[in-house]
């Protein structure tokens, strides 16, 4: 049962929430988990149809604006809905909230990829039938969206299907959530719409961006039946009458946009739709089956002894895969393509939280999520010169392709750290693929420009190198001196910029990009300096890494004896309270703690965790993983376990009350990471593949697989011992719990787990 998903309920506020759990995509194209019927009027949907990137732009409104406030910001935008098959049982409308529902199952396959709605209706006249709804989104042909119906009156009935395409579509939007978009819910018009060969064409343009977005719709019915067509508006619908027994109705849509099929988006996707026409649905599933029995082939993890964190890993890592850009136009929004929470923009979420996974899994993808940030390099190194930068890049905190879209700079702009989050998964890149080419062709000049960045926001006194006015990962302490955090990510991402320098000098590749971008030696010395010469605050009272210079300064906040309903505290405070307390969102200097660790010994890492777990709320799903991975380390099973277990159902159990606005992306892959980088203990590093693994006393065993340097390896964990295979690839040495063992291809190697 671990492998699917089963959500039945018909109240209002789960049909949203299932809305995003049972959502659909491949990383192009996404479908929230709305009824192909619809609802009725007394029950609110989010339905949703989102192309990565497709966006838009709307102009910031600002009170007062000053200089380098972004004037627009880019919105993920709600595309044509080719969803919706209305189905009449003798003239009466198919719906589950009129008649009586005899019996009602609803799935989201994670093996099969793909959801179904299994039912049995009677209508408020006694008329009954069985219906069977299946639908998927195809990893294989990424803009195909596809509805297969089966229904089987039980009396000889007349049937009549309705199926339409709506280019007449909104964004959805909450004035009381500052994390949901707020306005410009129309953001696109209809400029064709028509029915053709018995083929629904509806082409949407934006009205900023002037983005183009198609929808090409096929309908097929296994039955004797009339047909008729009718435009009206932006809306194609098709009607088709039957009479006699069971039918299938199955239904094609092709989306393509302007971002990745040309000017002419109608021709191309008429053109997709023609090479489908000997596709059955059937067909479909077996391409997508395929596709999915190769990822979890390498990508699954297996637990034995928790069926519950068992269903929410693989739910986890099936949305990961269903959202992750897989073009370098795309990369993968907070709320991946299951909805339009936080308007579709990528944040550092995608470096810190979720790129791990594919590195370690599917490198290809997280290559490409590595590329897509270097397509927006010219953007960044604009808004570096926005911000009165000389040189350097800086990457913005909210985007979509390269402009910052985050109008709140405390929070957004102020966190500069992403430049060196970016520059961290770049490296790490390196080290777990040992692509040299991709060194010299992308990684040394993003390396380079946040290295510049760092000397130019930077200035030495004392003989210590100090970045002040940032903000870390925490967002309730803002615009402070020297974040440890960013500091120590900036000295990681100096003295590894310079080393790429020396390493490409010796090697003879160089001269072309130091002429780009017009380097010189001397810029390269000042980088080692800033690096080995950076201050991290330290407090000789308490033996911990300082937040920054001011954060132990001020008074805690009295968590224990502020109420419930006044969580998350971003929603019931204004910034400037929560500023002067010393009180925690997430992780940050623990997070710091975990990325960078040999930058301290064991016991500052200890007494920092202690010390920063009292006064963090974790109102940011992105903080209980980074907790989880950290207490492994330190020896905190029961705590690693616990904070482990809010991670891993966050969504399906919607503990942070806001799944209806989509999924959150980065505690799924913070899920993998509290297993991976928590229980087994993995880090990656320069002189090596380190594991450390400690298997929770709850588990009978743990096997998962990890990609490093072209070689796969299984880890299968047990109550006192660990195995390792290596699967594919030459001979490796690793490190276990601090001793070395070779991995020789068909051989497992056993060692004990030290407790």
């Amino acid at each position: 049962m671990t492998w699917k998903i089963t959500k039945s309920q018909l109240d209002n506020e789960q049909l949203l929430i299932n809305e995003s759990l049972l959502s659909l995509g491949n990383g192009y194209l996404g479908v929230r988990g709305n009824f192909e019927e619809g609802y009725n009027e007394e029950f609110k949907s989010i339905r949703g149809t989102y192309i990565n990137a497709f966006h838009d732009e709307t102009e910031i409104s600002y009170g007062e604006k000053l200089h380098a406030f972004p004037d627009k910001q880019q919105k993920l935008v709600n595309v044509i809905d080719a969803q919706t098959v209305e189905i009449y049982i003798d003239g009466e409308r198919f719906s589950l909230f009129d008649g009586e529902v005899v019996n009602f199952e609803r799935h989201l396959h994670m093996d099969k990829g793909f959801a179904e709605r299994i039912i049995h209706w009677k209508s408020k006249t006694g008329k009954e039938a069985k219906l069977h709804f299946r639908r998927l989104i195809s990893f294989v042909r990424r803009e195909v969206l596809a509805i297969d119906v089966k229904v089987e009156p039980l009396q000889e009935s007349e049937v009549k299907i309705v199926s339409t395409v709506n280019g007449d579509v909104t964004n959805f939007v909450d004035k009381n959530d500052p994390r949901v978009a707020s306005g410009h819910a129309k953001r696109l018009h209809v400029i064709d719409a028509r029915s053709e060969e018995k083929t629904s064409i509806v082409k949407n343009q934006t009205y900023a961006t002037e983005l183009k977005v198609a929808c090409a719709s096929k309908t097929t019915v296994d039955a004797d039946h009339t047909y008729e067509s009718h435009v009206n508006d932006g809306l194609v619908s098709e009607t088709y009458l039957i009479n006699g027994d069971a039918l299938q109705f199955t239904k094609l849509n092709v989306y393509t946009d302007s971002l990745r099929h040309g000017e002419d988006v109608t021709k191309a996707g008429l053109s997709i739709l023609n090479e489908l026409k000997a596709m059955s649905f059937d067909s479909l599933l077996e391409e997508q089956q395929q596709y999915l029995n190769n990822f979890w082939a390498t990508s699954d993890i297996v637990i034995d002894g928790d069926q519950e964190l068992q269903e929410g890993i693989r739910f986890n890592l099936f949305h990961l895969l269903q959202s992750v850009g897989k073009d370098p136009r795309s990369n993968i929004a907070a709320k991946g393509l299951s909805g339009e929470g936080y308007e579709g923009h990528y944040f550092w979420d995608t470096e810190i939280y979720i790129f791990p996974v594919f590195l370690m899994t599917n490198p290809e993808i997280a290559k490409n999520l590595l590329l897509h940030r270097y397509s927006i390099l010219d953007s960044a190194r604009q808004r570096a010169r926005e911000m009165g930068h000389t040189k350097g890049a800086l990457f913005p905190w909210r985007t979509i392709t390269g402009q910052e879209s985050s109008a709140y700079f405390p929070a957004g702009t102020a966190q500069y750290h992403i430049s060196a989050d970016i520059a961290y998964s770049y490296i790490q890149y390196y080290l777990t693929t040992k692509d040299e080419q991709f060194l010299k062709d992308y990684m040394a000049e993003v390396l380079f420009e946040t290295a510049r960045l760092w000397v130019d926001t930077g200035h030495f006194m004392d003989g210590q190198f100090r970045i002040d006015d940032v903000t870390g990962p925490d967002e309730y302490t803002c615009v402070v001196n020297n974040n440890y955090y960013t500091n120590v990510m900036a000295k990681h991402n100096l003295l590894w910029a310079a080393k790429v320098y020396r390493k490409l000098n010796e090697s003879g590749g160089l001269e072309s990009l130091s002429e780009k971008i017009g380097l010189t030696t001397e810029e390269v010395d000042e980088w080692e300096k800033a690096g080995e010469q950076m201050y991290l605050p330290y407090d000789e009272n308490h033996l911990i890494h300082a937040q920054d210079d001011s954060f132990l300064q001020k008074k805690r906040w009295d968590l224990e004896n502020t109420p419930k309903e006044e969580f998350p505290l971003l929603l019931n405070y204004h910034p400037l309270t929560l500023y002067r307390y010393q009180v925690c969102k997430q992780a940050d200097t623990v997070l710091a703690n975990f990325l960078l660790e040999d930058e301290s010994d064991l016991d500052t890492i200890k007494k920092s965790y202690d010390y920063y777990e009292s006064i963090t709320t974790h109102d940011s799903s992105l903080s209980y993983c980074v907790f989880s991975i950290m207490a492994s380390k330190i020896g905190y099973q029961e705590k690693a376990y616990d904070y482990f277990n809010k991670t891993a159902r966050l969504d399906i159990d919607n503990t942070h009350g806001n799944t209806r606005d989509g999924l959150h992306m980065a505690n799924m892959g913070g899920t993998w990471m509290a297993i991976v980088y928590g229980f087994a203990g993995l880090r990656v590093k320069e002189s090596g593949l380190y594991l450390d693994p400690k298997l929770p006393k709850e588990w009978k065993s743990l096997q998962f697989h990890l990609n490093y340097q072209d070689r796969l390896i299984k880890i299968h964990l047990e109550e006192n011992n660990v195995s390792y295979q290596l699967i594919e690839g030459d001979s490796l040495e690793i490190k276990h719990s601090g001793e070395s063992l070779l991995l020789e291809k068909g051989k497992e190697v056993r060692n004990e787990i030290s407790i």
